[in-house]
């Protein structure tokens, strides 16, 4: 069955109560910052429970708290422990020291800057912005997150980076990526070809069901970089999903690095992206007609003129989503290698 615990993050001038673990030798969360909680004794609930913690840990009587979620945790395959998660906004009594650790009120967006287990960084979003009952499903190897599940669906993970473009180490969920416009990795694929001495890309048109830009025509094949993953894997997955197309890693000819932002509406919510793209070039033959189309993803797919697309692009035309200063670093690669044919010979052995 596993363990069952409770948790609970006492509120007070925007701030959280936080203990320091760093008191008990052997501890799983030694180093790190929690909350106040601990583990459900025979015949408790989980109200009784953590208001005899909190008591316990660090003098305080709840008088007002909620329960906000459940979160499993899967350290490995046969140590689990579901945990009760609270918030509380008033109370009464004088906080005490803890021989746990040390406590200490910190500010909310001070939170992230410490030494916490990874997905608590993600339910603290969801407390943050989250009014409704959440279910979250952590697995962990060692103090790596490897999956996470909110309502028993997959969340999409993303590394965020610093100013150079190195993962911070931080990750986050992606539509609080998107919300709070956070730099982040993604994959981009454009498939060229040859015809009549001019070159063409071939443009997927998004489907209607996506959360942005639905309906537009955009890059061949794009995608975001996962959590824990490289540029070139998620172009190679992202091309298999999308569009059926099956390619080899030396397939890809990596062509440069990509920044790009936009900010806008769409659903009534805000949409920033903030990303840095790996953009790849794929000029092996490709028939339209044999694509598998992801239906969840593209609605259908067309060749174009490199020059007519650009000229679209650079007019506005809201039909595209697609970067300018990205077709122009295409179509000065394509206008500058004139042994494309020879790379793609040597990419087939």
């Amino acid at each position: 069955m596993g363990n069952l615990t409770t948790l609970c993050y006492i509120e007070k001038d925007n701030g959280y109560l936080m203990l320091h673990r760093i008191k008990k030798e052997q501890d799983i969360n030694k180093g790190k910052w929690i909350g106040l909680g601990g583990h459900m004794e025979v015949g408790e609930s989980p109200d009784e429970c953590v208001l005899r913690e909190v008591k316990e840990e660090c003098g305080l009587c709840l008088t007002s708290y909620k329960i906000r979620g459940i979160i499993t945790f899967l350290l490995d395959e046969c140590n689990a422990e579901y945990m009760f998660l609270y918030t509380a906004d008033k109370f009464s009594g004088e906080l005490l020291p803890c021989d746990e650790g040390e406590l200490a009120w910190i500010p909310k967006e001070k939170v992230y800057d410490l030494p916490i287990w990874r997905g608590d960084r993600l339910f603290f979003d969801l407390l943050r912005t989250k009014e409704e009952f959440f279910s979250l499903k952590f697995i962990y190897k060692d103090d790596v997150l490897m999956q996470a599940i909110m309502d028993g669906k997959p969340m999409e993970l993303f590394d965020l980076l610093d100013k150079q473009g190195n993962p911070t180490g931080m990750v986050k969920e992606r539509s609080m990526v998107h919300l709070e416009g956070d730099l982040h990795r993604t994959a981009h694929v454009w498939i060229v070809r040859r015809k009549q001495q001019v070159w063409q890309v071939l443009l997927q048109k998004r489907s209607v069901e996506k959360d942005a830009f639905p309906g537009c025509y955009d890059i061949s094949s794009a995608g975001h970089v996962l959590a824990g993953q490289e540029y070139r894997e998620s172009a190679l997955r992202e091309l298999f999903e999308e569009l059926g197309i099956l390619a080899k890693p030396q397939e890809l000819l990596e062509i440069g690095l990509h920044r790009g932002w936009f900010e806008s509406e769409f659903y009534g919510k805000p949409f920033r992206n903030n990303e840095l793209a790996m953009v790849y070039l794929y000029a092996n033959p490709v028939d339209v007609s044999a694509l598998k189309l992801q239906v969840s993803e593209v609605e259908s797919v067309l060749w174009q003129d490199l020059p007519e697309c650009l000229s679209k692009v650079r007019a506005k035309d809201t039909q595209y989503c697609i970067w300018e200063d990205e077709l122009i670093m295409l179509n000065k690669y394509l206008s500058e290698h004139k042994n494309l044919e020879c790379f793609m010979e040597k990419a087939k052995i």
